[in-house]
Formats: C-alpha cells, sequence, structure tokens
C-alpha cells in the first residue's frame, strides 16, 4: 500500500468521524521516522480517543499495520503511527500549544481539510 493511499485512509476515516482541522504535512527527507504527519482536533479527550479506535480499525481493515499507538486519554493527545505516515489526534488547546504546524513549517503543508 502507497503512502499517498495510507494517508487518504487516514484522512477519510478523521473525517467520517468528526476530526477538525486536519492537516497533512510533507516531511519526506527532512524526518528519518515518517514521510508525512498528519494533525487532527478531537473537541474532547473522549473524542480523541474515539478517533484513534475507529483510525486503527480503518487501517486494520485495509490490511495495513499498526506500528503503535501512544499517549494516555487524559493527556488530550494520542499518536498513531503507521510507519510512512504518522496521525497526531489533539485537543485543541494541546495542538496550539505544541504547535506541530508551525515546528514543521508551511512549506510542508500537502492538504488541509477546515471542519
Amino acid at each position: 500500500m502507497s503512502e499517498k493511499n495510507l494517508q487518504n485512509i487516514c484522512k477519510k476515516s478523521l473525517e467520517d468521524n468528526k476530526a477538525e482541522n486536519i492537516l497533512a504535512l510533507d516531511i519526506e527527507g527532512i524526518s528519518s521516522f515518517a514521510d508525512v504527519i498528519m494533525i487532527a482536533t478531537a473537541n474532547s479527550n473522549r473524542h480523541a480517543k474515539s478517533l484513534a479506535n475507529k483510525l486503527v480499525e480503518s487501517i486494520k481493515a485495509n490490511n495495513k499495520n499498526i506500528l503503535n499507538v501512544e499517549g494516555k486519554v487524559e493527556s488530550g493527545w494520542i499518536l498513531v503511527d503507521c510507519g510512512g505516515v504518522v496521525v497526531n489526534i489533539m485537543k485543541e488547546d494541546i495542538r496550539e500549544f505544541y504547535d506541530l504546524e508551525g515546528l514543521w513549517g508551511e512549506n510542508t503543508l500537502l492538504n488541509s481539510s477546515n471542519k
């Protein structure tokens, strides 16, 4: 499965489950751990957990393995590592605080879905 296909599966799962402000950042060539970072906003800790669980289900349903899921629900940040694509599901205040978009720079933006 190509990274683009995996990215599309992740984006669809996040959109279908009401994640907000979904971004994909191209970090290929500037990072050794992934080619794409996706960031999505959850409106609560429970929503973040649900988004992560549904994302894992979608990826497994497409015969792709999950390398790791990290983060505690109460932290407001759950990371789903799919190998070439790493998905960060964050509550809005956590997302603003860590500003991953700013860290990687706007030149890495592949696409966004503002909902």
